[in-house]
């Protein structure tokens, strides 16, 4: 088989690598391949330093700008995933979901924005979008990572953030090994919710065995996961300011979040080599992955008086309150299966042929279920009959201080019911929820349709496949400078689907027709759903009953109603993307000597052709009501299907280049356009006309600046299939200077010239006379107007009404479309040094440092921000390792970034996230170097993460918090053996 050649400053590098444990991809087979060329000794070094040998040896040989990992960082770093070990490397960042690091931006470029293959092979994810949940893959069962900063033509899954490739063993070219890894992993934060507790655990086991002579490869490892979160979530609809200057929340939303990560994982790589010549590699991965728990607390309209202070800076009394205290069940399940077959085979000395095959299917099914409570069912109290509360007000949010009319704690007190009126959805349903009975507020008015509403179920089904091919044709030349050619073909096929649903629900208490014999309109929540109570002291608002939110609607308690054809933005949000690709790429490695230096890289040019496409559904809410429903067959009317798409051709350009100063010190130079494809739910084909139930909203005033300043119940969206990819182009230098095996210093700048990014056309329209779509009226007397039922201030401007009164909403609203043809640019300075400290005195053996440093500024022409970007990230790693003993501390600080997250009806929503810094700690002890024969092979590690409670928050352009959330440090206990 082909050998490439290796500089001698890695060999040695590399030797002490391939000594310590071999994972896969194209740096490591090339180190095997070297150490067989070069008659090189083997010193074996083990623990970090080891590790940052091995990942700097890969960085060193590589003519593209790389930055790698090792089996023993992800082994060894207080890590459940490898999110968190590559949320260290220079120039990359990592994204919280849920207290752990799922998401990783590269170059400030979100990870839907970054390429991610295992072993070479486009992966999916289980998201709404392209990017792939990095904490999905356990850090038990991978054996590296390679980070391409820069691209080349042999790379086939990219981005214009980079590629992350994720490797897995490669049995051939590891040690035959037998070890198990148990984890007891543990919160600081007891759970608040008394279902939940606030420990679990993770075990792992890798085997790697050779046969037949060391001609065929066998190597499986299997992990189990199931690991707790505590959260506590406070969060605000948004803020208003009166006449005085004083500024409080238009509406709250409070919870005691518990949830449990259960993650299943299977990997098996085959590998035989019948002859020197042949090489077939099979590899399976399999990953069952739950993430279920409850969101319990309050949500609810914000009217307050009594105020002093000033500003945000005030307190005051909430009054006219009747919360919902939401019970919210969640689960996330998902699968993802990954196959691939390799065949390499030498055809001579100097030309190799090789193909790869691989399919990828996952699947996933969200779930979150709303269970309402109160004090009552909307409309049935008087206004003496509602509750307040007395509240302190800062920058930071509100804390109540104290509570009169509502015990939340007693069983007795509290309703299974929904207290606010949101059944405006259910308008098409009216004749269903039709009542003779009187409310109990004095107004006159009989229940309807919009007081039904005591629940809602959201769930959404994800199915994506994806399937590749690639044939390779690589050939050692002698063409003046060039020294090797490679080029083939590579086809993709890739399909994703969503499918949006939810159903409202209402309780049988509801007074249907004429009622209840015995007069109620709701009741007190059924024993066999209680647990106890839930503590929410830490926002001032005490211990709340805690029920079973699931209990309702599995035991058939709810009247179900399907929403698909009641709100729009679920058959909006309803599509399929089908994406076929073929690439004919060709590369030429080159080296030549320039004086005393070495001058190597590559030049290389791939021809991609795409044919994109995607069918969905228009859905705009008719006169009766309803959305898209046949009433013939009740089902959706196909005429509101819509199918759209392009074909289009790109050529793409790369080139890389090592100039090779001295043995130690390279300058590196690329150049290359590179393409992130669009993200996937703007590429739908489907859109809809969307209007917020919401009072507050509804009394918006009818002016364009009173929308443009408070908001409004109106919105448009509308995908486009025929976006192109985002495209950037790129140019690369860095410096780099290894002056120790396990130390050097690099300094690296980029810009991204981005010649197409998506923009967003939040256009402001008349949603009584829409000229995007010939003037449509989308207004319906009835059904988006509202009757006041309870006399009180209403709206951002707190305007009063009596009951009887007729709200109308204001006509102007945003419609949200997608186009191409955005223009921006980025730069960047990373500066990076991995500093053995002994390189000062020999004292200091043992002791060593990595600090990392990224500057970004970021630029879309429109002004907008780059999901992802953080304009300073910094990362700081200070060790001790001697004698078996290992102490780590680790840092992270990445400053304001924008990101998004699930929104309402299960839609993707844009967010600011403030900026965190994390602080991780390990203490281990390996045994193989102690006295104690006994436990040679076992190490024992005590690690922490989040050490500093650090909190996530979100704030609007005026400092205050709209969302904050806690979740406390992690503890783990690590015990790792080896059994050879």
């Amino acid at each position: 088989m082909i050998k490439k050649q290796l500089f001698k400053p890695a060999l040695l590098s590399i030797a002490v690598s391939s000594a310590l444990y071999s994972g896969a991809g194209i740096a490591q087979q090339d180190a095997n391949s070297a150490l067989q060329d070069e008659n090189t000794e083997i010193i074996a070094v083990t623990g970090i330093r080891g590790s940052l040998i091995r990942a700097q040896a890969v960085k060193q040989d590589n003519s593209s700008i790389v930055e790698a990992l090792s089996a023993e960082d992800i082994g060894k770093l207080p890590d459940s995933s490898i999110a968190e070990s590559l949320s260290r490397l220079p120039g990359l960042a990592g994204e919280r979901s849920g207290g752990r690091t799922a998401g990783i931006s590269v170059r400030g470029f979100k990870e839907d924005f970054t390429g991610t293959t295992l072993n070479g092979r486009e992966v999916l994810g289980i998201g709404d979008n392209r990017g792939v949940e990095y904490d999905l893959y356990p850090a038990e069962i991978m054996t590296g990572a390679t980070i391409y900063k820069t691209t080349d033509a042999l790379l086939m899954t990219t981005g214009i953030g980079g590629t992350v490739d994720l490797q897995t063993v490669r049995p051939l070219q590891a040690q035959e090994t037998l070890t198990v890894n148990a984890v007891y992993d543990m919160t600081a934060n007891d759970s608040d919710n008394p279902e939940f507790d606030d420990n679990g655990f993770r075990v792992a086991g890798a085997w790697v065995g050779k046969f037949m002579d060391d001609t065929l490869g066998v190597a499986l490892a299997v992990a189990s996961t199931e690991s707790p979160t505590n959260q506590r979530k406070y969060g605000v609809w948004g803020y208003s300011e009166d006449d005085a200057g004083i500024i409080t929340p238009t509406g709250l939303d409070i919870f005691a979040i518990s949830k449990e990560l259960k993650r299943d994982t299977i990997s098996g790589v085959v590998q035989w080599q019948p002859t020197d010549d042949l090489d077939i590699v099979v590899d399976y991965l399999t990953i069952d992955y739950e993430d279920s728990g409850i969101l319990r607390g309050f949500i609810e309209p914000f009217a307050s008086v009594n105020i002093s202070g000033s500003g945000a800076n005030n307190t005051g009394r909430q009054v006219g309150a009747n919360p919902v205290l939401r019970t919210d069940p969640e689960n996330t399940e998902g699968t993802l299966d990954v196959l691939g077959l390799n065949l390499e085979y030498a055809l001579n000395d100097e030309w190799t042929a090789s193909f790869d095959v691989a399919y990828n299917e996952s699947e996933k099914t969200y779930l979150r279920a709303e269970s309402y409570a109160g004090i009552g069912r909307s409309g049935s109290l008087t206004a003496d009959q509602l509750g307040s509360r007395e509240f302190t007000m800062s920058p930071s949010g509100i804390f109540f201080t104290g509570t009169s009319g509502m015990d939340f704690g007693d069983f007795n007190s509290i309703k299974l019911t929904g207290p606010q009126v949101w059944g405006g959805g259910l308008a098409s349903q009216a004749d269903l929820f039709a009542s003779n009975v009187l409310q109990g507020n004095g107004s006159g008015n009989t229940y309807s349709f919009l007081n039904a509403q005591d629940g809602f179920i959201n769930y959404a089904d994800f199915t994506e496949e994806l399937t590749t091919a690639r044939f390779d044709i690589e050939g050692l030349v002698e063409w003046g400078v060039f020294n090797k050619i490679t080029f083939g073909a590579f086809y993709s096929d890739r399909t994703k689907t969503k499918d949006n649903n939810g159903d409202f629900v209402t309780t049988p208490d509801y007074p249907f027709g004429n009622g209840n014999p015995d007069g109620s309109v709701d009741s007190l929540i059924p024993e066999q759903y209680r647990f106890g109570l839930a503590d929410l002291s830490w926002a001032g608002l005490g211990n709340v009953v805690a029920y079973d939110g699931f209990g309702p609607y599995n035991d058939g308690t709810y009247t179900r109603v399907q929403a698909e054809t009641l709100e729009p933005d679920r058959l909006g949000d309803t599509y399929e993307i089908n994406e076929e690709v073929m690439t004919l790429f060709v590369r030429g490695d080159f080296e030549t000597d320039i004086g005393d230096m070495t001058l190597f890289g590559n030049v290389g040019l791939q021809f991609i052709d795409t044919d994109q496409s995607s069918n969905g559904f228009i859905a705009i809410v008719e006169s009766d009501a309803t959305v898209c429903l046949d009433d013939a067959t009740g089902t959706v009317d196909q005429a509101c299907a819509v199918t759209d798409g392009a074909d289009y051709s790109m050529v793409l350009p790369s080139l890389n280049m090592s100039l090779q100063l001295t043995d130690e010190q390279f300058i590196r130079f690329a150049a290359s356009k590179t393409i992130s494809r669009a993200r996937i739910d703007q590429m739908s084909a489907s859109g809809f006309v969307k209007f917020n139930q919401n009072i507050e909203l509804i009394a918006t005033p009818d002016t364009e600046a009173a929308v443009r300043e408070f908001g409004t119940p109106w919105s448009k969206q509308q995908g486009s299939p025929t976006l192109r990819p985002l495209e950037s182009n790129n140019f690369d230098i860095s410096y780099e200077n290894y002056f120790a095996p396990d130390g050097y210093i690099a300094v690296a700048l980029f810009y991204k010239d981005l010649v197409n990014w998506t923009e967003n056309r939040n256009e402001l329209i008349d949603f009584t006379n829409d000229a995007t779509n010939g003037g449509a009226d989308y207004f319906i007397p009835g059904f988006h107007d509202r009757i006041i039922d309870v006399a009180g201030t209403y709206g951002p401007l707190d305007t009063f009404y009596n009951v009887g009164d007729l709200v109308t909403p204001p006509r102007f609203g945003f419609f949200d479309s997608f186009q191409d043809g955005l223009t921006g640019s980025v730069s960047g300075v990373e500066l990076t040094a991995n500093v053995p400290l002994n390189v000062f005195a020999d004292a200091l053996e043992g002791f060593g440092v990595a600090a990392t440093a990224s500057f970004i500024d970021a630029e879309l022409d429109n002004g907008s921000a780059i999901p992802g970007q953080s304009d300073t990230t910094y990362g700081l790693t200070a060790y001790y390792e001697m004698s078996g003993w290992e102490f780590r501390v680790a840092g992270t600080k990445r400053s304001e970034f924008l990101t998004y997250q699930r929104g309402g009806s299960n839609k993707i929503a844009e967010a600011t996230r403030d900026g965190v810094t994390i602080v991780d700690a390990q203490i281990s002890y390996d045994f193989d170097q102690s006295n104690f024969d006994a436990l040679e092979g076992l190490r024992i590690s005590l690690q922490g993460q989040n050490l500093t409670d650090v909190e996530e928050e979100t704030v609007d352009g005026n400092g205050l918090v709209t969302e904050r959330r806690s979740f406390g440090p992690r503890y783990m206990v690590n015990f790792n053996y080896s059994f050879y």
